[in-house]
């Protein structure tokens, strides 16, 4: 039996060609919006936080009201790659769903959907394997860092096919525009390489979606250190209540210098308390450090706790009527999940077509 090796994935475009065709893209949106579908979504691991809230829900709510297609993903079988128990995803499922509708996705204007309910997608994970190499998916950074995060540990087979279940996400709803921070690039690269692949073995069926980069600037969690994240305790739920948010940020970490400034570099916590005020504001980080001026991290940390109570109060008083109503949420996410069947059904079946497994078709159209 001979084996076909892929030729070699491209690598990841230069930074500022990325920037400068996501410029163009932004371009096109404003112009014919309804050319693009857009795929996005998260995990369901707990609650959702304001860092995805400035990061890429405002975002994602820009582009629907620009009227872009959008179809946002609960990525709940990627909850499986590193946890033993799925008890509580029921849970965090229409709860992320709460978690959208409060920040401003429509239902009515985009699809959402849980993964594990669209069975095509699944089954594209098979012929989308055979396009890539062992290599190349281990050089994928999300599951490098899974791997060096084990400290040890097995790792489930199911971390290793992660990126190529993102590229099934993908390309299985036709969407033709992704958007991602740079730190995401090589994941969508290799969903290009793969939408690639299969059009040269069998014919031309996927767009290779691009990159839409976010404007986003990067919001590192309370500790000041690391990305903002729901299970590394520095985050700020978008349902949390007020006072829980000023718990929280009480206890974030800046430094003893009294005079604050907006010094990423050099003053790492104190710059991202700064930069957070700045965006729930709507201001400069430059104008929220000299608010404060020498009046130390106190002020400072109060000033952050009235602007997300203020920027968060509206989204928390919508999220507490929808999860009085679960039904309206799993509702939401049934209509969508029977859309997101539909398209990837479709796309399946083309590939059964041009991959020769459409073994169902009427007597007689065999050669």
């Amino acid at each position: 039996m001979s084996t076909t090796i892929p030729t070699p994935a491209a690598a990841t475009p230069a930074p500022d060609a990325v920037a400068r065709r996501s410029a163009e893209l932004e371009a096109r949106i404003a112009r014919t919006p309804g050319s693009f579908r857009i795929l996005t979504g998260d995990r369901p691991t707990g609650p959702l936080h304001i860092g995805h809230l400035l990061g890429t829900l405002e975002n994602r709510v820009r582009l629907q009201e620009a009227g872009v297609e959008l179809l946002v993903l609960v990525a709940d079988y990627q909850v499986l790659t590193d946890r033993a128990s799925a008890r509580r995803l029921p849970d965090d499922v229409v709860g992320q769903v709460a978690d959208y509708l409060a920040a401003g996705i429509d239902p009515a204007r985009a699809t959402i959907f849980a993964h594990s309910q669209v069975d095509a997608v699944g089954q594209l994970m098979v012929p989308f394997l055979s396009l890539v190499s062992v290599a190349e998916v281990a050089r994928n950074p999300t599951v490098k860092e899974e791997i060096a995060a084990s400290d040890g540990a097995a790792t489930s087979a199911l971390t290793l096919t992660y990126p190529v279940h993102q590229a099934a996400d993908i390309l299985a709803f036709g969407a033709n525009l992704v958007p991602v921070g740079r730190d995401q690039l090589p994941h969508l690269e290799l969903t290009r390489t793969i939408a690639r692949r299969f059009n040269e073995r069998y014919g031309s069926l996927f767009p290779e979606p691009e990159a839409l980069l976010s404007a986003a600037p990067r919001l590192l969690g309370l500790d000041g250190t690391r990305k903002m994240g729901k299970s590394a305790g520095n985050a700020i739920a978008l349902r949390a209540s007020a006072d829980e948010t000023a718990a929280l940020i009480r206890k974030a970490r800046t430094d003893a210098e009294r005079r604050i400034e907006f010094d990423p570099v050099r003053r790492p916590e104190v710059a991202n308390l700064v930069l957070l005020a700045a965006l729930c504001r709507g201001a400069t980080p430059d104008a929220i450090a000299a608010e404060i001026g020498d009046r130390g991290a106190s002020a400072l940390k109060a000033l952050v706790t009235e602007a997300v109570n203020e920027r968060l109060a509206p989204l928390r008083a919508r999220r507490a009527d929808l999860v009085r109503d679960p039904a309206y949420l799993r509702s939401v996410l049934g209509d969508g999940n029977e859309r997101a069947r539909a398209l990837a059904a479709d796309t399946l079946a083309a590939v059964r077509r041009l991959m020769h497994t459409d073994y169902e078709r009427p007597a007689g159209c065999f050669r």
